[in-house]
Protein backbone atom coordinates (compact mmCIF):
# COMPACT_ATOMS: atom_id res chain seq x y z
CA UNK A 1 0.00 0.00 0.00
CA UNK A 2 1.37 3.39 -1.00
CA UNK A 3 0.54 6.78 0.43
CA UNK A 4 0.49 10.10 -1.35
CA UNK A 5 1.01 13.22 0.76
CA UNK A 6 0.05 16.59 -0.72
CA UNK A 7 0.56 15.36 -4.24
CA UNK A 8 4.09 14.12 -3.54
CA UNK A 9 5.32 10.82 -5.01
CA UNK A 10 4.69 7.64 -2.98
CA UNK A 11 6.96 7.04 -0.05
CA UNK A 12 10.09 5.32 -1.25
CA UNK A 13 11.06 2.09 0.40
CA UNK A 14 13.79 2.31 2.99
CA UNK A 15 15.53 -0.51 4.83
CA UNK A 16 16.21 1.87 7.73
CA UNK A 17 15.41 5.39 8.76
CA UNK A 18 18.02 8.03 9.39
CA UNK A 19 18.30 9.28 12.92
CA UNK A 20 17.54 12.99 13.37
CA UNK A 21 20.56 15.07 12.35
CA UNK A 22 19.23 18.17 14.08
CA UNK A 23 18.12 17.10 17.58
CA UNK A 24 16.09 19.43 19.76
CA UNK A 25 18.44 20.61 22.48
CA UNK A 26 18.03 22.37 25.80
CA UNK A 27 16.10 25.65 26.15
CA UNK A 28 18.01 28.79 25.23
CA UNK A 29 17.83 32.09 27.17
CA UNK A 30 16.08 34.39 24.67
CA UNK A 31 12.91 34.13 22.60
CA UNK A 32 14.49 34.89 19.22
CA UNK A 33 16.97 32.02 19.70
CA UNK A 34 14.12 29.60 20.42
CA UNK A 35 12.28 30.90 17.36
CA UNK A 36 15.14 30.39 14.92
CA UNK A 37 16.04 26.99 16.40
CA UNK A 38 12.44 25.82 16.04
CA UNK A 39 12.31 27.03 12.44
CA UNK A 40 15.66 25.41 11.70
CA UNK A 41 14.46 22.09 13.11
CA UNK A 42 11.31 22.36 11.00
CA UNK A 43 13.36 22.96 7.84
CA UNK A 44 15.69 20.07 8.68
CA UNK A 45 12.71 17.75 9.14
CA UNK A 46 11.27 18.96 5.85
CA UNK A 47 14.61 18.36 4.14
CA UNK A 48 14.74 14.79 5.47
CA UNK A 49 11.12 14.17 4.47
CA UNK A 50 11.70 15.38 0.91
CA UNK A 51 14.78 13.20 0.57
CA UNK A 52 12.73 10.19 1.73
CA UNK A 53 9.55 10.82 -0.26
CA UNK A 54 10.83 12.19 -3.57
CA UNK A 55 13.25 10.83 -6.14
CA UNK A 56 15.68 13.59 -5.21
CA UNK A 57 19.39 13.09 -5.69
CA UNK A 58 21.03 13.18 -2.22
CA UNK A 59 24.28 14.13 -3.92
CA UNK A 60 22.85 17.42 -5.19
CA UNK A 61 24.98 20.23 -3.70
CA UNK A 62 21.85 22.14 -2.67
CA UNK A 63 20.96 19.51 -0.07
CA UNK A 64 24.42 19.81 1.50
CA UNK A 65 24.13 23.61 1.40
CA UNK A 66 20.81 23.45 3.29
CA UNK A 67 22.41 21.34 5.98
CA UNK A 68 25.40 23.70 6.31
CA UNK A 69 23.14 26.73 6.64
CA UNK A 70 21.08 25.00 9.34
CA UNK A 71 24.25 24.07 11.23
CA UNK A 72 25.26 27.75 11.15
CA UNK A 73 21.83 28.73 12.51
CA UNK A 74 22.15 26.22 15.35
CA UNK A 75 25.65 27.41 16.20
CA UNK A 76 24.60 31.07 16.25
CA UNK A 77 21.44 30.48 18.29
CA UNK A 78 23.00 28.21 20.92
CA UNK A 79 26.28 30.11 21.17
CA UNK A 80 29.20 29.20 23.37
CA UNK A 81 29.23 28.82 27.11
CA UNK A 82 31.47 30.37 29.73
CA UNK A 83 32.35 33.84 30.97
CA UNK A 84 34.17 34.90 27.82
CA UNK A 85 31.27 33.63 25.77
CA UNK A 86 28.87 35.78 27.82
CA UNK A 87 31.00 38.84 27.16
CA UNK A 88 31.05 37.94 23.49
CA UNK A 89 27.26 37.64 23.47
CA UNK A 90 26.94 41.15 24.92
CA UNK A 91 29.13 42.56 22.16
CA UNK A 92 27.35 40.49 19.51
CA UNK A 93 24.02 41.80 20.80
CA UNK A 94 25.22 45.36 20.29
CA UNK A 95 26.58 44.70 16.80
CA UNK A 96 23.79 42.34 15.76
CA UNK A 97 26.24 39.83 14.29
CA UNK A 98 24.72 36.78 16.02
CA UNK A 99 21.14 37.60 15.03
CA UNK A 100 22.25 38.52 11.53
CA UNK A 101 24.11 35.22 11.14
CA UNK A 102 21.13 33.20 12.36
CA UNK A 103 18.50 34.98 10.27
CA UNK A 104 20.54 35.22 7.07
CA UNK A 105 21.46 31.52 7.16
CA UNK A 106 17.85 30.63 7.92
CA UNK A 107 16.72 32.63 4.88
CA UNK A 108 19.40 30.99 2.74
CA UNK A 109 18.30 27.51 3.85
CA UNK A 110 14.68 28.28 2.96
CA UNK A 111 15.69 29.62 -0.45
CA UNK A 112 17.86 26.57 -1.15
CA UNK A 113 14.97 24.31 -0.19
CA UNK A 114 12.74 26.09 -2.70
CA UNK A 115 15.31 25.37 -5.43
CA UNK A 116 15.18 21.58 -4.97
CA UNK A 117 11.65 21.04 -3.65
CA UNK A 118 9.11 19.37 -5.94
CA UNK A 119 6.64 21.47 -7.89
CA UNK A 120 3.76 20.40 -5.65
CA UNK A 121 5.51 21.75 -2.56
CA UNK A 122 6.49 24.98 -4.31
CA UNK A 123 2.94 25.57 -5.52
CA UNK A 124 1.57 24.96 -2.03
CA UNK A 125 3.96 27.54 -0.59
CA UNK A 126 3.02 30.28 -3.07
CA UNK A 127 0.41 32.04 -0.85
CA UNK A 128 2.93 32.29 1.99
CA UNK A 129 5.70 33.40 -0.35
CA UNK A 130 3.43 35.99 -1.89
CA UNK A 131 2.56 37.43 1.51
CA UNK A 132 6.24 37.52 2.48
CA UNK A 133 7.20 39.38 -0.70
CA UNK A 134 4.30 41.83 -0.41
CA UNK A 135 5.32 42.71 3.14
CA UNK A 136 8.85 43.70 2.26
CA UNK A 137 9.06 44.70 -1.42
CA UNK A 138 7.54 47.82 -2.95
CA UNK A 139 4.48 47.39 -5.20
CA UNK A 140 6.40 48.56 -8.28
CA UNK A 141 9.32 46.17 -7.72
CA UNK A 142 9.59 43.92 -10.83
CA UNK A 143 10.49 40.88 -8.70
CA UNK A 144 7.32 41.30 -6.68
CA UNK A 145 5.19 41.68 -9.81
CA UNK A 146 6.68 38.55 -11.35
CA UNK A 147 6.04 36.49 -8.22
CA UNK A 148 2.46 37.78 -8.01
CA UNK A 149 1.93 36.71 -11.62
CA UNK A 150 3.29 33.24 -10.91
CA UNK A 151 1.27 33.00 -7.70
CA UNK A 152 -1.91 33.79 -9.62
CA UNK A 153 -1.14 31.04 -12.10
CA UNK A 154 -0.02 28.40 -9.61
CA UNK A 155 -2.40 29.22 -6.78
CA UNK A 156 -5.55 30.00 -8.74
CA UNK A 157 -8.62 27.85 -9.17
CA UNK A 158 -7.39 26.59 -12.55
CA UNK A 159 -4.22 25.21 -11.00
CA UNK A 160 -6.16 23.54 -8.21
CA UNK A 161 -8.56 21.98 -10.70
CA UNK A 162 -5.74 20.71 -12.91
CA UNK A 163 -2.79 19.56 -10.81
CA UNK A 164 -1.04 18.36 -13.94
CA UNK A 165 -0.22 21.98 -14.73
CA UNK A 166 2.16 22.04 -11.78
CA UNK A 167 4.73 20.20 -13.87
CA UNK A 168 4.87 23.26 -16.10
CA UNK A 169 7.01 25.21 -13.61
CA UNK A 170 10.16 25.91 -15.53
CA UNK A 171 13.63 26.45 -14.16
CA UNK A 172 13.36 30.10 -15.15
CA UNK A 173 10.14 30.52 -13.15
CA UNK A 174 11.62 28.71 -10.16
CA UNK A 175 14.65 30.99 -10.23
CA UNK A 176 12.34 34.02 -10.41
CA UNK A 177 10.45 32.79 -7.33
CA UNK A 178 13.63 32.19 -5.38
CA UNK A 179 15.03 35.57 -6.43
CA UNK A 180 11.90 37.37 -5.23
CA UNK A 181 11.88 35.53 -1.90
CA UNK A 182 15.56 36.22 -1.31
CA UNK A 183 15.10 39.92 -2.08
CA UNK A 184 12.20 40.11 0.39
CA UNK A 185 14.22 38.30 3.05
CA UNK A 186 17.14 40.69 2.59
CA UNK A 187 14.78 43.66 2.87
CA UNK A 188 13.31 42.20 6.07
CA UNK A 189 16.81 41.76 7.50
CA UNK A 190 17.69 45.37 6.64
CA UNK A 191 14.57 46.50 8.49
CA UNK A 192 15.73 44.58 11.55
CA UNK A 193 19.17 46.15 11.24
CA UNK A 194 17.62 49.63 11.20
CA UNK A 195 15.83 48.80 14.44
CA UNK A 196 19.09 47.54 15.96
CA UNK A 197 20.96 50.68 14.89
CA UNK A 198 18.30 52.93 16.42
CA UNK A 199 18.31 50.81 19.59
CA UNK A 200 22.09 51.17 19.87
CA UNK A 201 21.82 54.96 19.56
CA UNK A 202 19.28 54.97 22.39
CA UNK A 203 21.47 52.79 24.60
CA UNK A 204 24.56 54.91 23.92
CA UNK A 205 22.62 58.09 24.72
CA UNK A 206 21.25 56.51 27.90
CA UNK A 207 24.77 55.56 28.95
CA UNK A 208 26.10 59.07 28.37
CA UNK A 209 23.20 60.64 30.27
CA UNK A 210 23.71 58.17 33.12
CA UNK A 211 27.40 59.05 33.34
CA UNK A 212 26.52 62.75 33.39
CA UNK A 213 23.99 62.24 36.18
CA UNK A 214 26.46 60.20 38.23
CA UNK A 215 29.17 62.78 37.61
CA UNK A 216 26.95 65.61 38.86
CA UNK A 217 26.05 63.66 41.99
CA UNK A 218 29.73 62.85 42.68
CA UNK A 219 30.69 66.50 42.15
CA UNK A 220 28.04 67.61 44.65
CA UNK A 221 29.26 65.05 47.18
CA UNK A 222 32.94 66.03 46.85
CA UNK A 223 32.41 69.80 46.67
CA UNK A 224 28.90 70.88 47.70
CA UNK A 225 29.67 74.55 47.03
CA UNK A 226 30.80 73.98 43.43
CA UNK A 227 27.28 74.07 41.95
CA UNK A 228 24.92 74.87 44.84
CA UNK A 229 21.21 74.69 44.09
CA UNK A 230 20.45 77.19 46.83
CA UNK A 231 18.18 80.24 46.77
CA UNK A 232 18.17 83.46 48.86
CA UNK A 233 14.62 84.73 49.33
CA UNK A 234 14.26 88.06 51.15
CA UNK A 235 11.61 88.85 53.75
CA UNK A 236 11.32 92.28 55.36
CA UNK A 237 15.00 93.05 55.06
CA UNK A 238 16.08 89.58 56.09
CA UNK A 239 17.61 86.87 53.88
CA UNK A 240 17.58 83.10 54.31
CA UNK A 241 19.60 80.59 52.31
CA UNK A 242 17.41 77.68 51.20
CA UNK A 243 19.02 74.51 49.81
CA UNK A 244 17.39 71.20 48.74
CA UNK A 245 18.12 69.45 52.05
CA UNK A 246 18.43 72.27 54.58
CA UNK A 247 18.25 76.03 55.10
CA UNK A 248 20.11 78.62 57.15
CA UNK A 249 18.93 80.95 59.87
CA UNK A 250 17.62 84.41 58.99
CA UNK A 251 20.33 86.89 58.05
CA UNK A 252 20.16 90.63 58.71
CA UNK A 253 21.15 92.23 55.42
CA UNK A 254 21.37 95.76 56.85
CA UNK A 255 22.84 98.24 54.40
CA UNK A 256 24.33 95.56 52.16
CA UNK A 257 22.76 95.32 48.77
CA UNK A 258 22.41 92.43 46.35
CA UNK A 259 22.19 88.69 46.89
CA UNK A 260 25.90 88.27 46.17
CA UNK A 261 27.10 89.93 49.37
CA UNK A 262 30.12 88.10 50.80
CA UNK A 263 28.37 87.03 53.98
CA UNK A 264 25.56 85.43 51.98
CA UNK A 265 28.04 83.54 49.82
CA UNK A 266 29.73 82.21 52.92
CA UNK A 267 26.38 81.07 54.27
CA UNK A 268 25.60 79.35 50.96
CA UNK A 269 28.85 77.42 51.18
CA UNK A 270 28.09 76.37 54.73
CA UNK A 271 24.45 75.47 54.02
CA UNK A 272 24.93 73.48 50.82
CA UNK A 273 24.92 69.79 51.69
CA UNK A 274 26.74 66.86 50.13
CA UNK A 275 23.45 65.12 49.30
CA UNK A 276 21.77 68.14 47.65
CA UNK A 277 22.45 67.21 44.02
CA UNK A 278 21.89 63.52 44.69
CA UNK A 279 18.47 64.17 46.23
CA UNK A 280 17.47 66.45 43.35
CA UNK A 281 18.50 63.83 40.79
CA UNK A 282 16.71 61.04 42.65
CA UNK A 283 13.52 63.12 42.68
CA UNK A 284 13.92 63.78 38.94
CA UNK A 285 14.60 60.10 38.26
CA UNK A 286 11.47 59.11 40.20
CA UNK A 287 9.37 61.56 38.20
CA UNK A 288 10.86 60.21 34.97
CA UNK A 289 10.01 56.65 36.04
CA UNK A 290 6.39 57.72 36.54
CA UNK A 291 6.44 59.36 33.10
CA UNK A 292 7.90 56.19 31.55
CA UNK A 293 5.20 54.06 33.19
CA UNK A 294 2.53 56.44 31.90
CA UNK A 295 3.99 56.30 28.39
CA UNK A 296 3.64 52.51 28.34
CA UNK A 297 -0.01 52.89 27.41
CA UNK A 298 1.06 54.07 23.96
CA UNK A 299 3.66 51.35 23.36
CA UNK A 300 2.67 48.31 21.36
CA UNK A 301 4.30 44.95 21.80
CA UNK A 302 7.17 44.22 19.46
CA UNK A 303 8.31 40.91 18.03
CA UNK A 304 11.68 42.27 16.94
CA UNK A 305 14.60 40.86 18.94
CA UNK A 306 16.26 44.15 19.88
CA UNK A 307 14.08 45.39 22.78
CA UNK A 308 13.42 48.88 21.44
CA UNK A 309 10.59 49.69 23.93
CA UNK A 310 12.91 48.76 26.80
CA UNK A 311 15.63 51.05 25.43
CA UNK A 312 13.10 53.89 25.24
CA UNK A 313 12.12 53.44 28.88
CA UNK A 314 15.78 53.24 29.89
CA UNK A 315 16.53 56.60 28.25
CA UNK A 316 13.88 58.44 30.27
CA UNK A 317 15.38 57.67 33.70
CA UNK A 318 18.76 59.47 33.44
CA UNK A 319 17.08 62.18 31.38
CA UNK A 320 14.77 62.91 34.32
CA UNK A 321 17.72 63.21 36.71
CA UNK A 322 19.64 65.55 34.41
CA UNK A 323 16.63 67.76 33.52
CA UNK A 324 15.79 68.16 37.23
CA UNK A 325 19.33 69.42 37.91
CA UNK A 326 19.46 71.67 34.84
CA UNK A 327 15.99 73.11 35.46
CA UNK A 328 16.85 74.18 39.01
CA UNK A 329 20.17 75.53 37.80
CA UNK A 330 18.32 77.74 35.31
CA UNK A 331 15.98 78.95 38.02
CA UNK A 332 18.89 79.80 40.32
CA UNK A 333 20.45 81.80 37.50
CA UNK A 334 17.20 83.83 37.26
CA UNK A 335 16.56 82.48 33.78
CA UNK A 336 12.86 82.18 34.63
CA UNK A 337 11.52 85.59 35.79
CA UNK A 338 9.55 85.43 39.02
CA UNK A 339 10.84 81.98 39.98
CA UNK A 340 14.32 82.84 41.17
CA UNK A 341 13.69 82.85 44.94
CA UNK A 342 12.11 79.65 46.21
CA UNK A 343 11.11 79.93 49.85
CA UNK A 344 11.55 76.40 51.24
CA UNK A 345 13.41 73.18 50.58
CA UNK A 346 10.06 71.54 49.79
CA UNK A 347 9.52 73.99 46.94
CA UNK A 348 12.95 73.15 45.50
CA UNK A 349 12.18 69.43 45.57
CA UNK A 350 8.73 70.05 44.09
CA UNK A 351 10.29 71.89 41.15
CA UNK A 352 12.80 69.05 40.77
CA UNK A 353 9.81 66.73 40.44
CA UNK A 354 8.28 68.97 37.78
CA UNK A 355 11.50 69.23 35.79
CA UNK A 356 12.09 65.48 36.06
CA UNK A 357 8.69 64.75 34.61
CA UNK A 358 9.27 67.43 31.96
CA UNK A 359 11.88 65.22 30.29
CA UNK A 360 8.84 63.76 28.52
CA UNK A 361 8.81 66.91 26.35
CA UNK A 362 12.22 65.93 24.97
CA UNK A 363 11.88 62.15 24.83
CA UNK A 364 8.43 62.37 23.23
CA UNK A 365 10.12 63.13 19.91
CA UNK A 366 12.31 60.06 20.41
CA UNK A 367 9.18 57.99 21.14
CA UNK A 368 7.61 59.15 17.89
CA UNK A 369 10.74 58.27 15.93
CA UNK A 370 10.85 54.83 17.56
CA UNK A 371 7.23 54.18 16.61
CA UNK A 372 8.05 55.23 13.05
CA UNK A 373 10.99 52.80 12.92
CA UNK A 374 8.87 49.94 14.25
CA UNK A 375 6.08 50.74 11.80
CA UNK A 376 8.48 50.33 8.88
CA UNK A 377 9.11 46.78 10.10
CA UNK A 378 5.48 45.89 10.77
CA UNK A 379 3.95 47.62 7.75
CA UNK A 380 2.23 45.31 5.27
CA UNK A 381 2.80 46.54 1.76
CA UNK A 382 -0.03 44.66 0.09
CA UNK A 383 -1.28 47.41 -2.17
CA UNK A 384 -0.70 46.88 -5.85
Amino acid sequence: MTDTINGAPPLASRHHRRMPEFPIGEPVPTAWREDVLTRAKELDSLRAWLLDTTPADPGDPWWAAIREHLDAVKQAAEGRRGRRARLGRVWASMTGSTIGRALSNLDAAEASLLRVAPDSYLAGQMPSLRNHVQRHLEPDDPRRRELERLADRLGGSDALAAPAELSAITDQERNAIVSSVRAASKAALREQLRVRSFRNVLLATSMVMTLLAVGVAVLGFINPAAVPLCFQPERSGQTVVVCPTQQSALLETGQESGPAAPDVDDVVKRTAGRADLLVVELIGLTAAAVAAATALRGIRGSSEPYGLPVALATLKLPMGAVTAFLGLLLMRGQFVPGLSALDTSAQILAWALVFGYAQQLFTRLVDQQAHSVLNTVREKKVGA
